[in-house]
């Protein structure tokens, strides 16, 4: 196995992501898709931990149930103990977000399922972080969303944040792999793959260079001030108006108003995601905000459900912010 240039970035990434976050030495599993990402992580986390490889198939290609069986084949080749190939079905009807995140939402609880508790490495490079961090700004969702994915959010881990999307495929080049290439990655239907192939190298071409790089840094110093609000936020548990896990529990306004914007903010964000809110902005949080801090007696304010066929209104009376739904 070939030790030098990308195939060696990506083992310290790991080994040092590894250190970090994982320190004891149990086995791991990697979420494998064929492509490049996936497949070189694969072959550098087989090298230093019992590996299983979960590979994952939507049947939404022709051919799909192909490429999965020639991906776990290769992990086998890698040195992975053991390779499963997990067939789902993907229905994006009631599911909003639409056949992506249709996809997504049925490949994670796939992949938690068959973890059997060990960690799930995902192939997320630096360049999928500067994409999410413009997805994010595009859509005005705050810094929340601004600071990307986590590196560590168990049971889900990211080591190759820090690391360019061109070293996986170098990698593969070194270790003689041929990588999966999903046409959907070059499909400009999708928003991502425009700023990955439109956007990004004009905004590196335009500010001269480094653009990915310094929305990844970008990331790292929103997470940490979020990381900071959610301890607040912790701290300051909301008083809800009804017995904690009731069905669509309110919020007690005067509690709410007593906390400083950001923490406030923060609790009105988890309150409204326990409640089936979803695709929230900030203007809809800093809306309901208003419920509380700009009182008179104004409407609900409408956000975003997690169904498709259904409105979802935050609503205050008698001083209890409350969840409405009313069917489309």
């Amino acid at each position: 196995m070939d030790r030098s240039g990308a195939v060696a970035r990506l083992r310290a990434a790991l080994s040092v992501f590894a250190e970090h976050h994982l320190p004891e030495a149990a086995p791991w599993c990697v979420a494998l898709s064929g492509g490049p990402d996936s497949l070189a992580l694969t072959a550098v986390a087989a090298r230093l931990r019992p590996t299983t490889a979960l590979i994952v198939d939507h049947g939404l290609q022709a051919g799909s149930a192909q490429v999965a069986d020639r991906a776990r084949s290769q992990a086998i080749e890698l040195g992975c103990v053991d390779a499963q190939v997990i067939p789902v079905t993907v229905g994006s009807k009631g599911f909003r977000g639409g056949p992506e995140a249709a996809a997504r939402s049925a490949r994670y609880a796939a992949l938690d399922v068959a973890r059997d508790q060990a960690s799930v490495l995902l192939g997320h490079t630096l360049d999928d972080q500067a994409e999410t961090v413009l997805l994010g700004l595009g859509r005005g969702s705050g810094p929340r969303s601004l600071a990307g994915m986590r590196p560590h959010d168990p049971p889900w881990c990211r080591p190759l944040l820090g690391v360019r999307r061109a070293a996986t495929r170098e990698a593969c080049t070194e270790l003689a792999l041929t990588p999966w290439i999903d046409p959907h990655n070059s499909d400009k239907r999708f928003t991502r793959v425009r700023l990955r192939s439109e956007v990004l190298p004009l905004l590196e071409d335009v500010l001269g260079g480094g653009v990915a790089e310094a929305l990844a840094r970008s990331a790292i110093a929103l997470r940490e001030n979020t990381e900071l609000i959610d301890a607040l936020a912790d701290q300051a548990a909301p008083e809800l108006a009804d017995a904690p896990g009731a069905a669509d529990a309110g919020l007690d306004t005067a509690h709410l108003a007593g906390l400083a914007g950001p923490v406030r903010r923060t609790l009105i964000r988890r309150w409204l995601l326990a409640g089936g809110g979803r695709g929230l902005t900030d203007l809809q949080i800093r809306a309901v905000e208003r419920l509380v801090t700009q009182w008179r007696g104004q409407g609900g304010v409408a956000v975003g459900s997690e169904l498709r066929g259904e409105r979802l209104f935050a609503v205050r009376g008698d001083g209890v912010l409350r969840l409405r739904r009313e069917p489309v």
